[in-house]
């Protein structure tokens, strides 16, 4: 895939704009191609912000684009497949040149698949990070007749290598961020920047092996994602960065693992924060049940 082809394909997950208000909200699609192996629930969350990311530019006449900073709660209610077809909507709390906070949700067959609430996303300069005019176009066509589906290809997941690990409490491994790779053409074509969806999904992966160990003595075969909650991006990651992430359990009561998750870019301060809760009880622990 060429830069060209990869541009609003490599990383782009809105089909088709089918209801706006202007600087209001706005309700979306995005078909998951059946030939994909997954959809993890991040890229999910990834196409509510985008969706989120089209209303402001819009409103601002493309002078701004937002970028991820912070998330108050992310709600997990059920996994995505392949050939799923994603009902995407936003809700504009406030928007202006400085930042653009917002609400949003995505659901399939008309069941709600993810939540997410108190969203912040502060509005950089956009052509530091594509071309104003193709931005124009590019929501004009998804205004009209809507992209060409079945466009998104995948993405390689980063090699993570385990540095350190205490099953059921901690892990500590390092993510190497490729010097190339498609969606950095998408994202963004004029300052190539890591998703921050991305490094959440690693942090998942690893806060789940820590749940589930942490889960063994209660018979659970699969820690449930729940939430996640007080995400904080702190700064850009770029093409070939090495970042150190850190999950370690900070609470398991009643049947959910509550889990606290880092980056950290060389020194002791941190790039990024969350915290992320599983289930350890299966089906017992529904999503709106979990305590702040």
């Amino acid at each position: 895939m060429t830069d060209s082809d990869a541009h609003f394909a490599a990383f782009s997950f809105v089909d088709r704009i089918t209801e706006f208000v202007p600087g209001k909200g706005a309700h979306g699609v995005f078909h998951v191609p059946a030939a994909l192996p997954a959809f993890p629930a991040c890229l999910v969350a990834e196409a509510v912000g985008q969706l989120a990311a089209w209303v402001s530019m819009e409103h601002i006449g493309y002078r701004g684009r937002p970028v991820a900073a912070l998330a108050g709660e992310t709600r997990f209610h059920r996994a995505v497949a392949p050939g799923d077809t994603l009902a995407l909507a936003v809700e504009i709390d406030d928007v202006d040149d400085g930042a653009v906070s917002y609400r949003g949700w995505a659901d399939v067959d008309g069941r709600r698949v993810i939540e997410l609430n108190d969203c912040l996303g502060p509005m950089l300069p956009v052509a530091d990070f594509d071309a104003p005019e193709a931005l124009r176009e590019r929501f004009a066509l998804l205004r009209g007749a809507g992209a060409a589906p079945d466009r998104f290809h995948g993405v390689a997941a980063p090699d993570v290598d385990v540095v350190d690990h205490v099953p059921g409490h901690a892990m500590r491994a390092i993510v190497r961020v490729p010097v190339v790779a498609p969606f950095f053409a998408d994202h963004f074509p004029r300052r190539p920047v890591f998703p921050a969806t991305l490094l959440l999904h690693a942090q998942i992966l690893l806060a789940a092996q820590v749940a589930r160990e942490a889960g063994m003595d209660a018979g659970t075969a699969e820690p449930v994602l729940l939430r996640m909650t007080r995400v904080k991006m702190r700064s850009f990651i770029v093409p070939g960065q090495e970042v150190e992430l850190r999950v370690e359990l900070a609470e398991c009561h009643d049947g959910v693992a509550r889990i606290a998750c880092s980056a950290h870019d060389g020194g002791a301060k941190p790039i990024a924060t969350c915290r992320v809760e599983f289930a350890l009880a299966g089906a017992a622990v529904a999503a709106g049940e979990v305590a702040s």
